[in-house]
């Protein structure tokens, strides 16, 4: 593993936490050592208090930071001495815990320290740090693991066999530090847990984890044949086989057994794919997490295959023989939030895009564990009791539960053409807002993948072959489809009847009828899997109920395309499918309209181009954001009931009405 402290960086930051900033972000910055607020670092300093006595300070990372990105306000600062004593007692509850440690704050707007702030206080050393580096867990989560960590590192690393995190941590690792430390004392391993090393600066601390987790890499290489370093996450990307449909019929099974919509995302990669074909896939994947930490994320194991029930009577049974440990504890869901399938590859379940990508990550570091593991003799978990404390614990619950309640639309999926400017682009950004998935569809897209939850997929709608495949990548990407909105279009020329091209008139209605009709026959089969049923909405026209003179071409296309919304609302009724269109008027922050042409509009009517804009009963003016907040509405709960409606947005036109 590569040391990447450099001294000019590290004087950038000041101080003795400044320091601990920077080498907290270095291992932060090495997936195969840290993910996704795991580890935990530590400083002692002395500060100065309100009164101008000088104070022992303990700074520690606080809950819910990331290691990776974490700033001086990140980590708690805790009153040192206060904070080892409490060490000393002969027990403690989590609650209790972390009322004493909150107590304990110099700042009460700090986050919560971590659950192992005892143990960073108890340890003599002014800079600790803490990871579940994977190198670490290959050799710990073996059947004699204790032994391979001897065999590696001697006496210089004390061996603390695996304590549930929190303060009974904290004391066994004080009992096996006093007794089993000397001079040549370089770390501390926890057995199915991680490494702590430890010096007086940070400097020193980051330079001792890089040295013995490089030193496990080289052992492991040396004993299993196994490159660690070459882990799963960097291997190159692969498409899986199965297809398009079965994800999404899996995904529609798993969000009924979750009670929620769930997206299931896939990961294309190349070695994860060789693992979920492997013909002992059942029997290795099924003993457990890579670390206890993990299982909030993955669950105790991944589904192998696609039998969601099978999974689900393993589960309940598994709470079932565990539960009576913790009185009045409420089963979780049971639904798997790992799949592994030999067609459909590595797949991830969760309400948010970030959920199924943190449990990908995780799960492709189990594989590079797991497999060095073999090379070892054969990979251990902790037994499920261990696991099962880990799952229920009330403080990870609790990290869960703050994460924040779920979006009206989260766990949903929907798909929206003509998403690059305009109405569709507002009625993409109104559905990432409502917490869906999007996959946008244009001739033009940004490729900026900044949002996660946004796929931009470039197709022509007038083609069906390039819609389908679009429509296939997307639901590869989140698992299924839940809403599709039909944005895209165009306005074409204005001629009056006697005038039309037939170009013009046959490149109108090929986009604005023939794209539409080619978008429900591709999402159609994805939309009957919808967990909570599937919804379209059909942008429509106010010139369907009004037409004006010298649009005959738009016209007659927006009404079309209503008269087959209106269809389809007949037909895929039985499916729980609902059709709604809207009927937009004067919407004029969009491609139709340049600020001349309005000008030109208002001049004729002898108003302001101000005046033109708000030229309705309401007197108000229309944007794409309007209809895309509508549009996300009515994809919500409030209107499953309502199907074949036609809505107007346009302010009240006295034509209409």
């Amino acid at each position: 593993m590569k040391n990447l402290w450099n001294a000019d960086e590290a004087a950038k930051f000041s101080g003795a936490l400044g320091e601990c900033v920077y080498g907290s972000r270095l291992l932060g910055a090495e997936s195969s050592l840290v993910l996704h607020g795991g580890g935990n670092t530590s400083v002692k300093a002395s500060e100065t208090d309100i009164h101008g006595d000088p104070v022992d300070v303990l700074y520690v990372k606080g809950s819910g930071w990331d290691l990776a990105t974490i700033e001086p306000q990140g980590f708690a600062p805790l009153r040192l001495d206060a904070v080892k004593r409490l060490a000393e007692l002969p027990s403690l509850s989590d609650t209790e815990m972390v009322n004493q440690l909150r107590l304990n704050l110099l700042d009460a707007s700090a986050p919560n320290p971590s659950v192992e702030a005892i143990l960073h206080a108890s340890l003599p050393f002014i800079a600790v740090q803490h990871t579940h580096a994977d190198a670490a867990l290959a050799l710990t989560n073996t059947n004699d693991g204790e032994q391979r960590v001897r065999e590696l590192w001697g006496t210089s690393a004390v061996i603390v066999p695996y304590v549930m995190p929190g303060f009974d941590l904290a004391k066994a690792c004080a009992v096996e530090f006093d007794r089993q430390a000397n001079g040549d004392t370089v770390a501390m391993v926890l057995m199915n847990h991680g490494v702590f090393t430890f010096g007086q600066t940070t400097e020193q601390a980051y330079n001792k984890m890089i040295e013995v987790i490089t030193e496990a890499e080289d052992y492991l290489i040396q004993r299993a044949g196994v490159d660690i370093k070459r882990s799963a996450i960097a291997a190159k990307p692969l498409s899986a086989g199965g297809s398009a449909l079965d994800q999404a019929t899996l995904r529609n099974e798993l969000s009924r057994t979750a009670g929620r919509s769930m997206l299931l995302v896939r990961t294309p990669n190349e070695r994860a794919n060789s693992f979920a074909a492997r013909s002992d896939l059942r029997e290795i994947a099924s003993r457990g997490p890579a670390t206890p930490d993990h299982i909030i994320r993955t669950k105790q194991f991944p589904l192998i295959g696609r039998d969601i029930q099978e999974f689900v009577s393993n589960y309940h049974s598994y709470f079932e023989r565990n539960q009576s440990r913790f009185p009045g504890v409420q089963e979780l869901d049971p639904a798997p939030r790992v799949v592994l399938d030999p067609d459909l590859g590595l797949l991830t379940a969760g309400t948010k895009v970030r959920e199924c990508e943190i449990a990908s990550d995780i799960y492709l570091h189990t594989i590079d564990v797991i497999e060095a593991s073999e090379g070892l003799g054969g990979f251990v978990a902790l037994p499920e009791t261990d696991l099962f404390e880990v799952e229920y614990w009330e403080l990870e619950q609790a990290k869960l539960a703050k994460s924040g309640g779920s979006p009206a639309l989260a766990g949903e999926v929907a798909l929206v053409t003509g998403s690059a400017s305009g109405i569709g682009r507002a009625c993409a950004d109104a559905f990432v807002r409502q917490g869906a998935a999007v996959i946008g569809i244009d001739l033009n897209t940004s490729g900026d993948p900044a949002n996660p939850s946004l796929l931009e997929l470039s197709a022509d709608v007038t083609d069906r072959e390039s819609l389908t495949a679009a429509v296939q990548a997307g639901v590869e990407r989140f698992g299924g489809i839940d809403i599709v909105v039909a944005a895209a279009g165009i306005f074409g020329s204005s001629n009056e009847i006697a005038e039309i091209v037939e170009t013009d008139w046959e490149t109108t209605l090929s986009v604005n009828l023939n794209g539409v009709s080619n978008l429900l026959h591709a999402t159609h089969p994805f939309l009957t899997l919808a967990p909570a049923g599937g919804r379209v909405l059909i942008i429509g026209s106010k010139n369907v109920p009004a037409p004006g003179k010298g649009a005959a071409a738009y016209s007659a296309s927006k009404a079309a395309v209503t008269q087959l919304g209106r269809v389809a609302a007949l037909e895929w009724a039985e499916d729980g499918i609902v059709v709604n269109m809207i009927h937009p008027d004067g919407v004029f922050d969009t491609g139709l309209w340049s600020q001349e042409l309005v000008e030109q509009r208002a001049a004729n009517y002898g108003i302001t181009a101000d005046e033109y804009k708000r030229r309705n009963l309401l007197g108000k003016e229309i944007t794409s954001n309007d209809i895309g907040e509508l549009v996300a509405a009515m994809s919500g709960d409030l209107f499953r009931q309502i199907t074949g409606a036609q809505i107007p947005i346009d302010g009240g036109s006295d034509r209409v009405i």
